[in-house]
């Protein structure tokens, strides 16, 4: 199998149908820059199914299509499709020449094909598992490949080893495995839960299905009882209402002649009724005179009680009264001793505090007089203490002459040794040249010198230019750094941007409408873009706004109205929207008193930030949102408040007015919430990131100045160093003209005679100043010690002053501490006499309202007494009237007695009559009301008949038994009453739990068998995973030892030489850890990738690519410019081991080196003939033949 053929049409620079063909073998790519080569390449991996645009040095998909040039429009599609030789059936199909194809258009759709038919990019992915071909796989490797294997991670070598060990299509099977289990476990635990509903509900509903039958049988049994009840009482009742009907008429008859013997005796009765009438309304007359007469004889006695009780209350009053102002004169003069007592107080304490003030004033001058005495030694010290510091100063000064004539001495001896040494030189025969010599020397010096700081100053220089080398490296790396992470979170923010944009994770009918924002100005936007929120509350308010954070907010009705619609035509779906016309701002009960509750952080509406207008709708969704920190809190908040808040926490519990609590693990994918808070966060970092670019740009700039500027300094440093060594050449020549002069050595002897004769003078003036200056130094010791006695005396006296100003002021406070107490007793004395002096007065006027209340009830007493007497008169008159009335009743009481004789036997025979009419008109009644009631109880038989089975009579008496077995009443009831009794004992009864019990256990048994099918399908997959596990360890194993064989082996033909190993990561499962490779180039020691050099380092992963291959060559292998970092030496090698694997796979090779060039059989060559547009040349170099 290999590679026959590459066709590229619009395919990035390939703007015309090109077609590259390939033989087994060796095809080199060659070009300029710039011209297309890698594009081939990126074809390649892109047809294979590549979904990175970035890895295809894009930014995104679209920019694979041909984009035009000054002379070419843009195409709308690219395509590119490879042709495969599958003779040898190494893919799994029964083409011999397989064809992959992909295509995609401007528009965003694409597709593959294989072999022309349309296919998924999975059936793409797994027609090349375990061959080395794929995005994935071996058989494309690009400079930035061999970089990512060297500088990788040891996990993200990981993808190239599982395709060279052939696990890669295990682990796909793996994961699938993995995703179908999980699958079936979301399938079984549904499955589970609802089953175990439905097991909840089988056993209630069996019992309920059953209960339901037996009250059916037990119902039907009822009614054919009922029936025959009915038909039975039905005619009972129609025959005792026709003997009910026949009596009452023979009733009515006699009724009509009892009444009218009964109107005639009536009319006698009348007139008697009429006589006695008027002797009873005379004798009322006069029993209410009587009565009239008693009661105003009791009513006088009764008022003559009140008034005499009233007489003994106000005399006990009056005796209170003076009993109370007794006790208040005695409360007067009690205080009244008591303000004297306090006034003798007061008088002795005025004595003592003027006694005291006294003593206090002495103290005081005291105090004052040794304090003064106190202020007058310590001057005393002070200005001895002057003295002391002035006779140490006159000391120091005397200190530092003594100090410079010793330093003078010194220095005359030593001028003296260099004279004598000196003198001695001089006499000799070369006195002369020496001392000029001594002089050209020390010039001599002066220009070492200045060469030393000089060459120290390059040095500096040199440093300070390597210093300046290295922070320009440092910024190059740091802004390199910097640049990727900006672009990295500048594509995460476009791409968040675009997330928000599009409004993903929302609702399609969000989604549309949001579409329509620019045509309808009334959307202002849903509720997540609205309202912003600290990350710590995010949470808590997300879980308070639920679904309303999908809300979208209108202007007013008419925009919801009109969105509604749209909705409803184009059937999009439902949404919920917020008018801000008509909402409603909601506000919390309590609220100052509930923020103050413990673990309370605030209301909803308080914890977000919203622009200015939109305050209500922010207090309509949140407005009654309690935000609580912990659940612990919320839960006594809620009991509290009886369960009418809704309380949210920090990790997204809710409490529910009504008691019900929401929470668990707090889900949020959409985080639609905070979209616009990490967006801006992101903006902040990237403005963050974007003045640290600046920044280090404007450092590296500086960098680069300074070190244009240590140049300049280095090469002035240069000049002045050869300007040196140049007069450094004169002076050697005049050092060397001196040498063979000798004149003026008697002068200079002379003069350095003298001058040793100079310093003997000056050292005798030296000494006798000295002597001077020791004397001078004693008297100021003198001084000193006599000063420092003086002190000592007075520090003595200072003390005892201090002492005795210690005790006179314990003395004083003392005094002050009494006299601070007499005056407080003072001012106490003075509170109680005032307080005393004020009560007295108000017992005084007490006294006074008690004298005036006294002698108004005396004057009360004497005016009831006064009545009480006049009643008494009044009460004698009416005794003699009560008897003239009562003898008046007398006579009309015997008339009456008289009347009613004769009344009576009236009164007796009418009674008769009308006891008799009324009997029969009672009689009738009776008749009249059982013949209702036999109507009603045939109604009602009727009516419970209809209501309860829907029968009439004529019904019932159909299903009446053709053989009518008689039965009793008695019986028929007693039937009855068991029956309703076994129907009540069955409880209440659910008639639809037959039809329900059937239809949840076909269900049941349905889901049943599909848990059993789940369970069985899960033990599988776990089954499978496992054994896949296995194969993919033991292959991994075996083929890893193989492919670290092969890596050393390679390597130490590509580097003639040394030794290289991989390494799997410790404590790491052999499936996931990762790959250490470790490289020993010859004569260096064993070290990490990190320490090689570049060509060292790209030699070592094309080793470790040849060592792969040996293992499981890939069918075609394409080469992107890998040995670009190699020297020619290492060029050939590479190009020699080439051809080495070419028996089993075919290289495609895009290079500059022409090593490698001349070790291919095919040479294409790209060109970009047209500005923009890559063209082809190829050469077969087996042939020598050339095409175009």
């Amino acid at each position: 199998m290999y590679l026959k053929s590459i066709e590229l049409h619009g395919f990035k620079s390939f703007a015309n149908k090109t077609v590259l063909k390939f033989n087994k073998g060796i095809t080199g790519i060659v070009g300029p820059n710039g011209s297309g080569k890698s594009n081939v390449a990126d074809a390649v991996r892109w047809v294979l199914g590549e979904q990175s645009a970035k890895q295809l040095r894009g930014s995104k998909m679209e920019d694979v299509i041909f984009s035009g040039t000054e002379n070419r429009k843009p195409l709308g599609f690219a395509y590119v499709a490879i042709t495969i030789d599958n003779s040898d059936h190494k893919l799994p199909m029964d083409y011999d020449e397989l064809t992959v194809a992909r295509r995609v258009y401007r528009s965003g759709e694409s597709e593959y094909l294989i072999n022309g038919h349309v296919s998924r990019l999975r059936d793409v992915q797994e027609l090349f598992f375990d061959t080395g071909i794929g995005k994935e796989g071996y058989s494309i490797i690009g400079q930035g490949q061999i970089d990512k294997i060297l500088s990788g991670k040891p996990e993200e070598r990981r993808e190239l080893f599982d395709e060279a060990v052939g696990i890669v299509k295990y682990k796909k099977r793996k994961a699938m495995a993995e995703k179908n289990l999980d699958i079936e476990k979301q399938n079984l635990y549904r499955v589970t839960d609802i089953l175990a509903e439905l097991e909840k509900q089988t056993g209630p509903l069996f019992r309920q299905s059953e209960k339901a039958r037996e009250y059916l049988k037990y119902r039907d049994a009822l009614k054919a009882l009922d029936i025959q009840m009915y038909l039975s009482e039905y005619g009972r009742l129609k025959a005792d209402a026709a003997a009910y009907k026949e009596k009452t008429d023979i009733a009515r008859g006699d009724l009509e002649t009892s009444q009218k013997a009964l109107e005639k005796t009536r009319a006698e009765y009348e007139a008697l009724e009429l006589r006695l009438e008027e002797c009873h309304r005379k004798i009322d007359a006069l029993k209410m005179q009587i009565s009239e007469i008693q009661l105003s004889r009791e009513k006088n006695e009764s008022e003559i009680r009140i008034l005499k009780e009233q007489i003994r209350s106000d005399q006990s009053t009056a005796g209170h009264y003076e009993e109370r102002q007794r006790q208040i004169q005695q409360d007067i003069e009690s205080r009244r001793r008591e303000a004297a007592d306090w006034e003798s107080q007061k008088e002795k304490l005025g004595e003592k505090i003027i006694s005291l003030r006294s003593v206090k004033s002495r103290t005081e001058n005291e105090l004052d007089t040794v304090s003064g005495m106190i202020e007058k030694l310590r001057q005393k010290i002070d200005e001895k203490n002057s003295e002391i510091i002035e006779a140490l100063s006159h000391a120091g000064s005397v200190k530092a002459k003594l100090q410079r004539y010793d330093t003078m001495l010194e220095q005359i001896q030593i001028r003296r040794s260099e004279l004598n040494q000196r003198l001695l030189l001089l006499k000799s025969e070369a006195v002369s040249r020496k001392e000029q010599m001594a002089a050209y020397a020390q010039e001599k010096q002066a220009l070492d010198h200045q060469k030393d700081e000089l060459q120290g100053k390059l040095k500096d220089g040199q440093e300070k230019g390597s210093e300046i080398q290295k922070r320009i490296d440092g910024c190059h790396e740091l802004l390199t750094a910097r640049e990727q992470e900006y672009h990295r979170m500048a594509s995460r923010f476009q791409t968040l941007q675009g997330i928000t944009e599009r409004y993903e994770g929302y609702g399609n009918s969000i989604r549309r409408i949001m579409e329509q924002k620019k045509q309808t100005p009334g959307i202002i936007g849903v509720v997540a873009d609205i309202l912003k929120v600290e990350k710590a509350y995010e949470t808590a308010i997300e879980t308070a706004l639920g679904g309303s954070i999908q809300n979208v907010v209108t202007k007013d009705e008419k925009t919801a109205k009109l969105m509604i619609e749209y909705l409803k035509r184009n059937r999009f779906g439902r949404a919920t929207f917020l008018p801000m016309t008509s909402i409603v701002p909601k506000t919390l009960n309590d609220r100052e008193r509930i923020l103050k509750e413990k673990g309370v952080i605030g209301v909803g509406s308080d914890l977000i930030r919203y622009d200015d207008g939109f305050k209500t709708l922010a207090e309509y969704l949140l407005g009654r949102v309690v935000v609580a920190d912990s659940m612990d809190n919320a839960l006594k908040l809620a009991k509290k408040y009886r369960y009418s808040l809704r309380i949210v926490t920090l990790e997204g519990e809710s409490l529910n007015p009504g008691g019900s609590i929401s929470g668990g693990t707090f889900k949020n994918s959409g985080n639609l919430l905070g979209r616009h808070r990490e967006m801006e966060e992101m903006q902040q970092q990237m403005h963050i990131l974007k003045e640290t670019l600046d920044r280090l740009n404007r450092e590296t700039d500086q960098a680069h100045d300074e070190k244009r500027e240590n140049k300049r300094r280095i090469s002035m440093f240069q000049e002045d160093l050869q300007e040196i060594n140049l007069k450094s050449n004169t002076l050697y020549v005049n050092i060397s003209q001196l040498e063979t002069s000798a004149a003026g050595q008697e002068d200079t002897y002379k003069a350095l005679s003298s001058e040793a004769e100079e310093l003997n003078r000056q050292t005798g003036e030296i000494s006798s100043l000295k002597e001077s200056l020791l004397q001078e130094k004693a008297g100021h010791e003198a001084v000193k010690a006599g000063a420092e006695q003086t002190i000592e005396e007075l520090n003595q006296k200072l003390e005892e002053e201090v002492r005795k100003q210690q005790e006179i002021s314990s003395k004083a406070s003392e005094i002050g501490v009494d006299f601070s107490g007499y005056i407080q007793k003072q001012n106490f004395l003075d509170e109680n006499i005032r307080r005393t002096s004020e009560e007295v007065k108000g017992l005084v006027r007490t006294g006074e309202e008690l004298r005036e209340r006294q002698n108004e009830i005396l004057a009360e007493i004497q005016k009831k007494q006064a009545m009480a007497e006049t009643m008494e008169i009044k009460n004698q008159e009416n005794f003699d009237s009560d008897d003239s009335v009562k003898s008046e009743l007398n006579i009309y009481m015997k008339e009456r007695e008289e009347i009613s004789g004769r009344h009576k036997g009236f009164f007796e025979t009418r009674e008769q009559l009308s006891d008799r009419c009324g009997l029969l008109d009672k009689e009738i009644f009776r008749l009249e009301h059982l013949n209702e009631r036999c109507d009603e109880e045939r109604n009602k038989l009727s009516n419970y008949m209809w209501e309860t089975y829907e029968l009439t009579y004529s019904t019932a008496l159909a299903l009446k038994p053709s053989e009518d077995i008689p039965v009793s009443m008695e019986e028929i009831r007693r039937n009855i009453g068991e029956l309703k009794k076994s129907m009540k004992a069955l409880g209440n009864i659910n008639l639809g739990a037959i039809e329900e019990y059937k239809e949840v256990s076909e269900r049941y048994t349905t889901l049943k068998a599909q848990h059993d099918d789940l369970v069985e399908a899960e033990e599988k997959l776990v089954g499978i995973i496992k054994d896949l596990d296995g194969a993919m360890r033991e292959q991994f194993r075996t083929n890893f030892v193989k492919i670290q064989e092969n890596f050393n082996r390679v390597f130490k033909e590509l580097f003639g030489g040394g030794r290289g190993s991989l390494e799997l990561m410790e404590d790491m499962d052999v499936l996931d850890a990762g790959i250490r490779i470790i490289a020993q180039p010859p004569g260096k020691k064993l070290q990490n990738m990190m320490q090689l050099s570049g060509g060292e380092k790209a030699l070592t992963a094309i080793a470790l690519l040849f060592a792969i291959q040996s293992l499981k060559p890939s069918p075609f292998c394409l080469l992107d410019e890998i040995e670009a970092a190699l020297d020619d030496a290492n060029v050939k090698r590479y190009a020699r081991y080439l051809n080495h694997l070419t028996e089993d796979t075919q290289f495609i090779i895009i290079t500059h080196r022409r090593g490698t060039m001349n070790a291919a059989d095919v040479l294409y060559g790209v060109t970009m003939q047209e500005k923009g547009v890559s063209a082809l040349v190829s050469v077969n170099l087996i042939e020598n033949e050339l095409t175009k």
